[in-house]
């Protein structure tokens, strides 16, 4: 038997004694090996057939079924070289083993993914983090920015939140030791975190970002965080054109909403990342509006940043589809179809900025329908 006492006293000692930097050097070759091609947000697909690209559609819970449509409707009219192989995966499917090994299958195969949000089913199971494991997407990549028809507190924001999406406090490793007592294990390893900094630096670099913020909790979590935030420091060195900082999320919540345009690009493990990303959605005009993209080794799924179903308005075609169109447009670009990716892009930010044609959540009355009619006159006037 250990006493608490003693136990408490060698915690405390180790605290004090250990030196993440020297940790990390310990280490004689990298834990992984990143190269340029591992972290580039602009790889060509792999299944292409007939001139047209094939690309996993996943409509997703509640409104995702809206969103995709409203997407296939454009690209239709605009004649994208774009094959979708929809895949109905749902809450409901995915208690069928069969269903989510294919779709995983589809998506490796084809590359690349736009994806709706899949709620969590009745026996806890977190569908979107098993498709983010089962494909080890690791970095998502919120843009929120501001538009000029959309009135909200601030304006001139235009920020990135990059996100570690396979470990932190979504793990999943919980248990409940005895009964009234539930342990979560919160799991931070060196390779990741490596592994998601080096992304972060490399985007900001690739997008000409000037400045790159960690956002941690190290200062209570002295050894995760702390590994983190010893991880991203060591890979700023090697980026010395780009400033580096430090922040305790905490903080960094509360000058998101004093001060959000002293942002640039921000990396977090993956609990910050959604609490970051969707408090920085609401700056901007909400889930709507706000589009997503998550990269892999050799594969990206696109899907709106706030990831929320709003199943009550389902089949009442009421819902924004914005950021699904977005993050359409975004997969185009990383298609190499950056005219229409481009095209895409400017047809809703007009849209948006002229405010003749918005949804319920934006404070007009259009429907889906109408907001993808508005976007197609939009390609129309620019093409």
């Amino acid at each position: 038997v250990v006493s608490t006492q003693s136990t408490g006293q060698t915690f405390q000692h180790y605290f004090k004694q250990i030196n993440l930097r020297t940790m990390l050097r310990r280490i004689s070759s990298p834990a992984v090996s990143i190269g340029r091609a591992a972290v580039s947000t602009s790889a060509v697909p792999r299944t292409k057939y007939g001139g047209k690209t094939t690309v996993t559609l996943i409509p997703g819970d509640g409104v995702g079924p809206e969103l995709a449509e409203s997407v296939t409707t454009i690209f239709k009219e605009m004649a994208v070289p774009v094959e979708f192989e929809k895949i109905e995966l749902n809450r409901e499917q995915m208690k069928d083993e069969g269903s989510f090994d294919y779709a995983i299958k589809s998506l490796k195969r084809n590359g690349v993914g736009l994806k709706g949000v899949i709620n969590r089913s009745a026996d806890f199971r977190h569908h979107n983090l098993e498709f983010r494991g089962g494909l080890d997407v690791y970095a998502n990549v919120v843009r929120c920015m501001s538009f000029e028809g959309i009135q909200t507190h601030h304006t001139g924001i235009d920020l990135i939140a990059i996100r570690e999406n396979t470990e932190g406090e979504y793990s999943s490793l919980e248990h409940e030791s005895v009964s009234g007592v539930v342990e979560s294990l919160k799991i931070i390893t060196q390779e990741k975190s490596m592994r998601i900094a080096k992304f972060a630096f490399d985007y900001a670099r690739e997008h000409n970002r000037k400045k790159v913020t960690c956002i941690h909790k190290a200062n209570i979590m002295k050894l995760s965080d702390g590994l983190f935030k010893a991880c991203c420091k060591e890979v700023s060195e090697d980026y010395p054109m780009i400033e580096y900082e430090e922040q305790i999320v905490d903080n960094t919540c509360q000058q998101l909403v004093i001060n959000p345009q002293q942002f640039d690009v921000m990396v977090m493990p993956n609990l910050y990342g959604n609490l970051v990303s969707n408090l920085a959605a609401g700056l901007v005009g909400g889930a709507g509006v706000v589009p997503s993209k998550s990269y892999g080794e050799n594969i990206a799924v696109f899907e709106p940043g706030a990831r929320h179903t709003w199943m009550e308005m389902k089949g009442m075609y009421v819902a924004n589809p914005a950021a699904m169109v977005l993050s359409s447009a975004f997969m185009l670009k990383h298609l190499q179809l950056h005219e229409a990716g481009d095209l895409l892009i400017k047809a809703v930010n007009n849209v948006l900025n002229k405010r003749s044609c918005l949804t319920i959540d934006l404070g007009g009355n259009a429907s889906t329908h109408d907001m993808t009619k508005a976007i197609l006159s939009e390609v129309d006037l620019l093409a």
